[in-house]
């Protein structure tokens, strides 16, 4: 029994694989267990819940986890979501396989059969794609204009929301209150006869705006009650819903100089609208303060697809702010650049006051050292002094001289910079009245080039007057409220101009450890929504798409391997071994990965009270599967009724039974293959690598043809 007693010192890989991903397992479902990373040097502490931050706070010294975190790394790179996936089976995954090995299975039967096993799953789960055309589809059909909402509304004319007290007034006329944070900002003119200004998130495509209400009250709904429907389902309708009103363009105005705030109106293609906004809300998995952001987001967008001819999401103009000092209910989307900058920045723009400004878009570092990608230096040239004193040194004073007369000469009085910049050279241009903001996204520099006519540069010697832009205008970022926010060591302005795509959502919080939590909780509904678009189908989920795979495992385990035919050879070593006394047992090592899966999910959403719950209500559901003749028609009955897997707790439970849950198609199969790449590539990176006294038994043993030599 060699082999037996050589696995446990040799595949340690598979063990710190299977430890690493065990931190994570609480990150799976919309009720996720946040953790809190401390830095041991600094003591500061950040407020996480995703693998991808997790890996990055975590020292790995292990060339598993190393591997582990590049594969995570590429999954968020590609899609930002499916990564708590990915390392949760790939810890689970990790296990069966060490399972696998203390039955003396082969390593090429684990292989080959478990490399099969995804793939079929794979194709057998393409039944389930719900078109994004099917969604629309029966989400339009099925809207209806609320009567109760209606009556009310007619109460009250648009022209009498003119202040914070008649707004106060009309929200207590309307059946279903709704909390809107309505900001300030500059009126710009209309773009395509656009609303310019502040779009707040819980303003839902042309319903009534109200003023800020704490979170905490349960009043009123949060997501609407109707979900994305395929052409199969049920159609429902909808009653009591913020979605359809008939409720004109409503504004009111601030007194706060020339700042008004403008509500998003009604898009042309209101039922467009909401179907994005429907389909966004069934895959946001339960982050309801982002969804509004997004459906934001969605509303002015579309109104700009009448005029571009597209009705994808553009995350192009799409940009983060996180704005730390002000509560959660103060997050919103604004219809412009919002950033943040110094107290002496802040100034400068202040005194801008929404003038026309001459813009200049750096493509590169505003420094003097920085030089261009493919940039060759002369070789006959030699360095003395890579980096020169600025604070001190003739050479420097004399190029910061240079790049401040060049800008005051050409009349600049804003400068966005891709990269960083030189802060003496800020500081200069700050005491001249010249604001200098980076780094800023390309995405922004190429918006802003569009709008104003400015042309990037690489070097401020570059500078000609095609390349200064007009039409800019800056000011202070205000609050709901109308007030200016001054936070301290930074201050948040909005850069804007005529045309201008942009959209900046404006994530607050009072919680300095959430500021990036919020941030990537946004981006990854986000990108959820583009991906969705960009497959044109979704999943259905709610442990759907791991529940047919289950039951398609079974059928597998049942089949006869077929044998190969005489004189075929294996294209590869690692599927020359007999697999077919295996075949049962590695398939139902897939499987457990899955199984895990679901019943860890379960548990965290309290669905079951306990793991070995969970998976008895799994074995139930593929029992009745199986006995139906048709799981996947099984399983879409389960999910049509809006709940696959419990009995209809969870974020979603107060918002009735037409709330469905998609998944990404794309982000969700490549999750599964990279997870399983990661594990059967240390599998077999462990068991070529033999090590220890016992070298020459191992050799000797009937296990040695196993072993590849290099």
């Amino acid at each position: 029994m060699a082999f037996r007693d050589v696995n446990a010192r040799r595949h340690i890989g598979l063990q710190q694989l299977s430890s690493l991903a065990s931190t994570g397992r609480a990150f799976l479902g919309p009720v996720k267990s946040h953790k809190f990373i401390v830095d041991e040097s600094t003591k500061q502490s950040t407020l996480i819940c995703s693998a991808v931050r997790l890996l990055e706070s975590l020292d790995l010294t292990s060339a598993a986890g190393q591997l582990l975190n590049e594969t995570i790394q590429a999954q968020n790179k590609e899609f930002k979501t499916g990564m708590s996936t990915l390392l949760f089976l790939v810890g689970a995954w990790s296990s069966a396989v060490l399972e696998c090995l203390q039955q003396n299975v082969p390593v090429s039967a684990i292989v080959s059969v478990m490399s099969e096993g995804l793939n079929s799953c794979c194709e057998r789960v393409q039944c389930l794609q719900i078109s994004i055309h099917d969604v629309k589809k029966d989400l339009c059909s099925s809207r209806v204009r609320p009567k109760a909402f209606e009556c009310k509304a007619c109460q009250v004319g648009c022209d009498s929301l003119l202040n914070p007290q008649d707004l106060l007034c009309f929200q207590k006329h309307v059946s279903a209150p709704e909390v809107i944070p309505v900001s300030s900002c500059s009126h710009q003119g209309d773009d395509c006869h656009f609303n310019k200004g502040l779009v707040s998130p819980l303003v839902d495509f042309g319903s009534a705006a109200s003023l800020v209400k704490p979170t905490g009250d349960r009043s009123s709904s949060v997501i609407p009650g109707s979900g994305v429907i395929a052409s199969s389902w049920i159609k429902q309708k909808l009653t009591h819903s913020r979605h359809f009103s008939t409720l004109g363009k409503s504004h009111f105005s601030s007194q706060q100089g020339n700042f008004q705030g403008h509500f998003l109106r009604p898009s042309a293609d209101l039922c467009e609208c909401c179907d994005l906004g429907h389909l966004a809300v069934a895959l946001s998995h339960g982050n309801q303060t982002g969804v509004k952001l997004l459906q934001s987001v969605v509303a002015y967008q579309q109104e700009r697809a009448e005029c571009r001819g597209s009705s994808q999401l553009n995350i192009t103009e799409i940009v983060t702010c996180p704005l730390l000092g002000l509560p959660e209910s103060y997050s919103c989307v604004c219809q412009d650049f919002v950033t943040l900058v110094s107290p002496e920045q802040a100034t400068v723009i202040k005194q801008f006051k929404d003038k026309p400004l001459r813009m200049l878009l750096v493509d590169g570092d505003l420094t003097e050292q920085y030089r261009h990608l493919g940039f060759n230096r002369p070789h006959n040239v030699r360095t003395i002094l890579g980096h020169p004193d600025l604070e001190g040194g003739r050479a420097g004073d004399t190029w910061l001289s240079r790049m401040l007369d060049i800008l005051v000469g050409f009349e600049v009085n804003l400068v966005l910079v891709k990269g960083s910049v030189c802060k003496n050279l800020l500081d200069r241009c700050t005491a001249s009245r010249i604001a200098v903001i980076g780094p800023v996204p390309r995405d922004v520099l190429c918006a802003f080039g569009e709008v104003t006519g400015a042309q990037p540069v690489t070097y401020l010697s570059q500078l000609n007057p095609s390349c200064v832009g007009n039409g800019a205008q800056a000011g202070l970022w205000e609050a709901s409220d109308g007030r200016a926010m001054d936070l301290g060591e930074l201050v948040p302005v909005r850069i804007n101009a005529r045309g201008l795509p942009l959209l900046t959502a404006v994530l607050t919080t009072a919680v300095a450890a959430k500021v990036q939590l919020l941030e990537d909780q946004f981006w990854t509904l986000v990108y959820r929504l583009h991906h969705a678009l960009k497959d044109g189908k979704v999943f259905p989920g709610g442990g759907a798409v791991e529940l047919l795979c289950l039951s398609h495992i079974q059928v597998l385990a049942e089949q006869p391997v077929r044998p190969a035919k005489a004189g075929k050879e294996f294209p590869s070593p690692w599927l020359a071994a007999p697999v077919a006394e295996y075949k049962s047992l590695v398939l139902q090592a897939l499987a457990s990965g899955w199984k895990r899966y679901l019943a860890v999910l379960m548990c965290n959403m309290a669905k079951a009270p306990s793991e070995l719950e969970a998976c008895a209500l799994v074995d139930h559901h593929l029992r009745k599967a199986a006995e139906c003749g048709s799981p996947s028609a099984y399983i879409l009955e389960l999910f049509r009724r809006g709940d696959v897997l419990g009995g209809g707790s969870g974020p979603f439970a107060d918002h009735g039974e037409g709330l469905k849950v998609c998944d990404n198609v794309a982000a969700k199969t490549e999750a599964w293959r990279r997870a399983l790449d990661v594990v059967l590539l240390v599998l077999q990176t462990d068991a070529e690598i033999i090590t220890g006294p016992r070298r020459n038994e191992l050799l000797n043993s009937p296990v040695s043809s196993e072993f590849m030599f290099l």
